[in-house]
Order: structure tokens, then C-alpha cells, then sequence
């Protein structure tokens, strides 16, 4: 049971479910916390340094408001902080061996050993989508 990845990966960490946390020594993603000022609600991206610079990312689609950056880190300063909390073991790998360049191409650089398994998939599942074949159901 495992996970790769960066989405997969933090729904597990959410989910208390990984056990080893796996991630590649040089990974490059960084962790954006964007508020929107006029709700002043928070969310967190993971994002590459090229994926930061879409300026779409810093307006609300519906409102067209300027979000503001609340807090901008490299994922590696803020995991190596946070793993503990999420009931994790943090391994790094390096890409210099086969196996570790196999997972840093083919996965991404990120993943985990789980606990136990997850419906990576039902977490996915937007609320209004749920709501929709409930009312079809009926």
C-alpha cells in the first residue's frame, strides 16, 4: 500500500494514513498558503516554482479579488517541520541510484508507505458532485 505524488501524498498525510513519508533529497515544490481578503479564507497550494508564476492563481475566478500570498515555503523546510505531526517517519531518497532516479522520475519525487488503505479516489470527490447523485438516487 502506497501512495506518490504530491496531491496523493498531502491527502495522506491529512488522512493520518502514511507511515513513511518518502521524498526525493532535491525536491523542488513549494507550499503557497493564498487568503482571499475579502472572505478571508485560506488555501494551501504545492506548487513549482514556473506553476507560481500564473498570475491566474492569485485572483478568485468568481470575484476577479486579488488573493494575497499569506505564506510561501519550500515543501522540503515545511515537511521536515511538520512530518511529526502527521504521525509520519521522513526517509529522503537520492536520485543517484536506479531505484531512486526510477522514483523520482516515474512518481514524482514524493510519496508514502500507508498505514492502511485510502480511497484516493472518494477523497477527490467534489461536495456538489455528491450532493447531485444523492438527488438522482432519489
Amino acid at each position: 500500500m502506497y501512495c506518490f505524488g504530491i496531491k496523493e501524498t498531502i491527502q495522506g498525510l491529512e488522512a493520518g494514513a502514511i507511515e513513511t513519508l518518502i521524498v526525493w533529497e532535491n525536491f523542488e515544490m513549494m507550499r503557497v498558503v493564498i487568503r482571499n481578503p475579502h472572505t478571508d479564507t485560506l488555501e494551501t497550494k504545492f506548487l513549482t516554482r514556473e506553476e507560481m508564476k500564473d498570475p491566474t492563481l492569485y485572483k478568485d475566478p468568481e470575484t476577479n479579488v486579488d488573493l494575497a500570498i499569506e505564506q510561501e515555503q519550500c515543501f522540503l523546510d515545511w515537511i521536515v517541520m511538520q512530518y511529526k505531526s502527521f504521525g509520519s517517519k521522513l526517509e529522503f531518497i537520492t536520485d543517484r541510484s536506479q531505484e531512486g532516479n526510477q522514483f523520482v522520475k516515474g512518481f514524482g519525487g514524493v510519496g508514502g508507505l500507508l498505514r492502511y488503505k485510502l480511497a484516493f479516489d472518494l477523497l477527490d470527490e467534489p461536495e456538489g458532485d455528491a450532493e447531485e447523485s444523492d438527488e438522482d438516487f432519489m
